[in-house]
């Protein structure tokens, strides 16, 4: 289980993380992360999400937002329950980091999901780029474990597709919020997935 000593601080301190905390891990019991190398269960994801925001002392609503991005698309809860709950904030930055599962074509559909965060509270900018830089970063695990061709075997779309629509939501972030933190983390993470592959790394500020 990854390390998130940050959040677990948070859930200790704040009614408002631990409710979502709770909330995420009823959520998302049972299910398993998939393109992970050991079967991870899939709220480790959220929770690493969450402990990135927390590393560059995101507020509460941001932690918490971060800790549910994934529940409304997963689960069985929807926008107006976590409004609700958690307010329109928190409310507002979930929807907009939850896919349109009635698009079907799958660049279709991270291209609208892109400006649809663009659009958004800048809190889902820097959630999105947290999202994308964890996902790269197990990936990565899993691809020194397994090899490419084990990796592409756990993906839903072939890798090339993948690191392709991870480079369009880099080149995003550098457009709408060069400066973050987080969108260097993310350039990095490619740049050790795909190395002289990666196309994006021209779009690196440095």
């Amino acid at each position: 289980m990854s390390s998130t000593p940050r959040i677990d601080a948070a859930a200790a301190r704040s009614n408002l993380v631990r409710e979502a905390l709770e909330t995420a891990r009823s959520a998302h019991a049972g299910q398993i992360r998939k393109g992970s190398s050991d079967g991870m269960p899939f709220i480790e994801h959220p929770i690493t999400v969450g402990e990135r925001l927390a590393q560059h002392r995101y507020d509460d609503e941001v932690l918490a937002a971060a800790l549910l991005h994934d529940v409304v698309e997963k689960s069985e809860i929807g926008a107006d329950e976590i409004r609700e709950r958690f307010g329109e904030r928190i409310a507002g930055i979930v929807e907009a980091l939850t896919e349109d599962e009635s698009i079907a074509d799958y660049e279709d559909r991270k291209e609208e999901h892109r400006r649809r965060v663009a659009g958004a509270d800048p809190a889902a900018l820097a959630i999105f780029a947290a999202d994308k830089l964890v996902n790269v970063a197990m990936l990565r695990e899993t691809f020194a474990l397994i090899g490419e061709e084990g990796v592409s075997e756990e993906l839903k779309v072939p890798l090339d597709l993948k690191v392709y629509v991870w480079e369009s939501d880099l080149e995003m972030l550098f457009d709408q919020a060069p400066e973050m933190a987080l969108t260097d983390e993310f350039a990095d993470e490619m740049v050790g997935l795909w190395g002289d592959r990666f196309r994006a790394v021209r779009y690196r500020s440095d």
